[in-house]
């Protein structure tokens, strides 16, 4: 059972944090991301994505259905935030002495985590037995 709670605890945490910057991007649009799309000669509609792995990916990592699949889309995010806006930083350290990515880097591997874990029986797809 204490697997299942650290379960929970990963997702809920994880998943709450990122779903705030989804929520953001709700209220003030992709526009910024559509900009760094095109200054790399990509698309604009791809920032759209962004509200797949910021918005519909945390909230079925919240509620434990179709978990590896919501993991998955926050990975996705995480990795085009990265190139798209962070590359510079990669190899960097922070003024406190962290690495500059922190926060990335905590998003990118607590969604690795998820993935690989699943949503354990604490979740909705745990409570049916499937589609976590």
């Amino acid at each position: 059972m204490t697997e299942d709670i650290g379960k929970l605890v990963l997702r809920v945490s994880v998943g709450l944090m990122m779903l705030l910057h989804g929520i953001a991007k709700l209220q003030s649009g992709v526009g910024g991301i559509a900009g760094m799309l095109a200054g790399k000669g990509l698309p604009e509609f791809l920032a759209y994505g962004a509200y797949l792995g910021e918005v519909v990916g945390p909230i079925l990592v919240i509620i434990g259905l179709f978990t590896r699949v919501g993991a998955l889309l926050m990975i996705g995010n995480m990795l085009v935030a990265i190139a798209l806006a962070h590359m510079a930083e990669l190899f960097t350290i922070g003024q406190m002495g962290g690495w500059a990515l922190e926060t990335q880097g905590l998003f990118l591997f607590g969604s690795v985590a998820i993935a690989l874990l699943g949503a354990g029986r604490l979740s909705v797809g745990g409570l049916h037995g499937r589609f976590n």
